[in-house]
């Protein structure tokens, strides 16, 4: 196994206002207070992320001696009313909802809104601070502070009990449809909502842990996002166990042992991961998500951006099955059946690069020649009913995996990797959208069956994906391409259906690259350390270790890797990925 430093917590050093950040309430208060003297009547508005501790703000904000101090939660529209506007989004299933298009303003009672407004109106003299999400809805602001939540602390409030969904009394309803609440409606709302205020905010406040947040100018904020856009840059990547999970990352990445295993990491979802940006002796932790929205063509690219908007379109995550079990036996919808189906418009296609794999590994891809659908079904119905177990054997194909291995996974066929293997899945980024079709009778962590959609999953399984057609178009499509003084190149996948484009480089000397004006992201899969740098000097030089996956926003351009450090002398090895042009 490759000794790694693997950093679970990669920074981005910003450069130019280390003055222009603050650790605490005491600092922050005190900052505040010299902002809020410059006229007899001010109106603070600090909005919020849902999520973010409001009693925490409020009991803060009162050392300010406000002349009033408003929730904007209180011209929320109540839970009934909110159930019936979303009703059509939030659909009966346990797992799948779909895409909202609501904005803000439609939470909220207009007769309420107007009231809250009166009363800012109403004060003639003093400090007015309005809270909450939607703040801004209210009152502009003459101060505007954005109070921002990272979508996996979210989830880590969610699954302690103490937070349920925003306007919805629910923190002990099941995990899996309060997520699904969140995935499908508030993050799309709110993530509209905030863009246009972290433009202009005055300050960004980061409100992840729990009295101890941190605070940073608006200026230094938007001047870190744009640094950040413009060098290569890691997110935050956080681990998970899982029914099936194992023990290689827990053990290679040096993760809390208390734990019973690790399924998987997001080493690189910008849509879920954190972005911890330094400022001098502060650091402010805020989604990674920010990036992209507010920075989507300097980091995507110009076509990637006309194509996907302000969405980051590319995922690499570990799956880990090493001393665990098989994943669930799944497949992913059909780009018409998910935009139909879940107003998603494109798919989760995706493949496995394995990164290390015990001697029996296999990966279980496509159906045996000759499959009988009907059979299969019909077996799965079974088997879901707690008939019988699935006959994997008799329909699946299962195929030796080996280290540097790679298995290309368009949508609609279907997989899963088995025990034994650590998967690094490249993928396109709306992972939500896979049907479970077989869970080997195993029931969750929180002791539930875990949910299974062959109602979908029937309807988007190719049946041409056999055995012959699997091994041809699927298995280690490799093509070599070019090759240098100590570096060669080859080709890698994916799949035609597949809009994602990969390239395996092996060097033992320095390899150049360039975006060619779209985003790439790399993960060093063979060797212990490596450097990026710019051969014009324009970002500092970036130190990756084994296993780290990194982004290299468009707007880079020519960038270098070299082996560094402990790589120095070793064959080393990354796979870059990007999105077709």
């Amino acid at each position: 196994m490759t000794v790694t430093t693997y950093d679970k917590f990669p920074e981005v050093p910003v450069q130019g206002f280390d003055s222009q950040a603050w650790q605490g309430w005491r600092d922050i208060i005190a900052t505040l207070k010299t902002r809020l003297t410059q006229k007899p009547k001010i109106v603070l508005v600090i909005d919020c992320y849902p999520g973010v501790r409001l009693a925490e703000i409020e009991r803060e904000m009162t050392s300010l001696d406000p002349a009033l101090l408003l929730n904007a939660e209180n011209a929320r529209r109540d839970e009934q009313s909110l159930h019936e506007l979303l009703a059509r989004n939030l659909t009966d299933d346990r797992v799948f909802g779909v895409l909202s298009c609501h904005q803000l303003p439609e939470f909220f009672d207009s007769a309420r809104l107007e009231t809250l407004r009166r009363q800012v109106t109403d004060v003639q003299e003093g400090l007015v601070i309005v809270y909450g999400p939607g703040a801004s809805l209210i009152h502009q602001g003459d101060v505007l502070i954005y109070a921002d939540l990272p979508r996996w602390e979210i989830q880590m409030r969610m699954r302690s009990g103490e937070l349920g969904n925003w306007g919805v009394e629910n923190q002990h309803e099941d995990i899996l449809r309060r997520y699904k609440r969140a995935f499908f409606i508030e993050w799309r709302v709110f993530d509209k909502h905030k863009t246009p205020l972290l433009k202009r905010a005055d300050y960004l406040l980061d409100t992840t842990l729990s009295d101890e947040p941190a605070m940073v100018s608006g200026d230094a904020l938007r001047a870190g996002l744009a640094q950040t856009a413009g060098r290569p840059f890691r997110v935050v990547p956080f681990f998970d166990p899982g029914v099936w999970g194992g023990q290689w990352m827990k053990n290679q990445f040096d993760l809390d042992p208390s734990k019973p295993n690790y399924a998987w990491c997001f080493d690189c979802v910008p849509e879920e991961n954190s972005l911890l940006l330094r400022f001098g002796d502060v650091r402010i932790e805020i989604p990674s998500l920010d990036v992209v929205l507010l920075h989507p063509r300097e980091l995507l690219g110009e076509k990637v951006h006309a194509r996907f908007g302000a969405e980051f379109p590319i995922r690499f995550d570990f799956l880990d099955t090493i001393g665990g079990q098989n994943l669930s036996f799944q497949v992913h919808p059909l780009t018409e059946y998910i935009q139909q189906q879940f107003g998603m418009h494109y798919t989760q296609d995706e493949s496995y690069y394995i990164l290390e794999a015990e001697p029996d590994a296999v990966v279980y891809l496509g159906t045996k020649t000759g499959t009988d659908p009907v059979a299969m079904i019909d077996d799965l119905h079974r088997a879901a009913n707690g008939e019988k177990a699935f006959d994997d054997a008799r329909f699946v194909n299962q195929i030796p995996a080996r280290k540097h291995d790679h298995f290309l996974i368009p949508a609609g066929t279907v997989h899963c990797s088995g025990s034994g293997t650590m998967v690094l899945e490249i993928s396109a980024t709306p992972y939500i959208f896979t049907f479970k079709l077989w869970d080997w009778g195993r029931l969750g962590l929180d002791g539930l069956p875990r949910p299974v959609h062959l109602e979908h999953g029937e309807q988007v399984i190719d049946w041409q994906r056999d055995t012959k057609w699997v091994n041809e178009h699927l298995v280690n499509r490799i093509e070599p391409l070019a090759e240098g003084e100590g570096w060669r190149e080859e080709r890698t996948g994916l799949h035609e259906r597949e809009f994602i484009e990969t390239r395996r480089h092996w060097f033992t000397a320095p390899v150049t690259h360039h975006t060619h004006g779209g985003v790439n992201v790399l993960n060093l899969v063979e060797g212990a350390e490596a450097r990026v740098e710019s051969p014009t000097g324009a970002f500092d030089p970036f130190v990756v270790h084994y296993a780290e996956t990194f982004i290299v926003p468009a707007s880079v351009g020519e960038y270098r890797i070299s082996p560094w450090g402990k790589g120095v002398g070793q064959q080393l090895a990354t796979v870059k990925a990007w999105v077709r042009g």
